[in-house]
């Protein structure tokens, strides 16, 4: 954990149809911090995968107010596959939009350049899909320590997108930000791409 400051977020647990899946839904459901759960299919780009062997194409998505209350229970939602937790230090930008969230894209910088919140926010606002996008950082929880450590957990743009298109187009939307980006000589790599199946709360 980086600080005592709180931080909104996204954590990400592995969603399985056994009684700890449901435990671990039926706690959050009843949890103030937790704004909102979903069912996500998550597609992990080829260069991360080596790090995480266990993980899998299923998840639970929540969203969270209070990232302290979060890493504090990561006992209750740990197993065997890892778990993320994206705790998001600085937001770029948000907006409200007639479409429901349907797609996150989460990328990761190998560098940290201060110019790359003013050249993202300026690209981003003008994608009209884009309902929300910010910097985070990530902690892993799992019962087996991973063999090799993913070595750029602190610097994650996550990009929010509410579209009614299939999530291949969205995907092709966010990556059309990635090279506006990589043309500005900042290189966002792609980690993860979650496609929102259901709204669980």
């Amino acid at each position: 954990m980086k600080s005592d400051t709180k931080y909104d977020g996204y954590v990400c647990v592995p969603y399985n149809h056994d009684k700890f899946t449901v435990s671990v839904k039926d706690m959050w459901n009843s949890s103030r911090n937790i704004k909102s759960i979903y069912f996500v299919t998550a597609t992990f780009s080829d260069h991360v995968k080596p790090y995480f062997p266990a993980s899998t194409n299923h998840y639970m998505l929540a969203k969270f107010t209070d990232n302290q209350k979060i890493i504090k229970d990561a006992n209750k939602f740990t197993n065997n596959s890892p778990s993320f937790v994206f705790s998001v230090d600085e937001k770029l930008f948000e907006r409200d939009t007639s479409s429901e969230q349907r797609f996150i894209a989460m990328y990761y910088l190998e560098y940290n350049d201060h110019d790359v919140a003013t050249d993202l926010a300026s690209t981003v606002v003008m994608k009209e899909n884009v309902r929300q996008a910010g910097f985070a950082y990530m902690d892993i929880f799992c019962h087996e320590k991973p063999k090799f450590t993913f070595p750029y957990a602190e610097k994650f743009i996550i990009l929010e997108a509410a579209d009614n298109k299939s999530p291949q187009s969205i995907f092709k939307y966010c990556e059309k930000i990635s090279q506006d980006m990589s043309r500005k000589g900042i290189t966002m790599h792609n980690f993860a791409s979650l496609s929102i199946l259901e709204k669980l709360k």
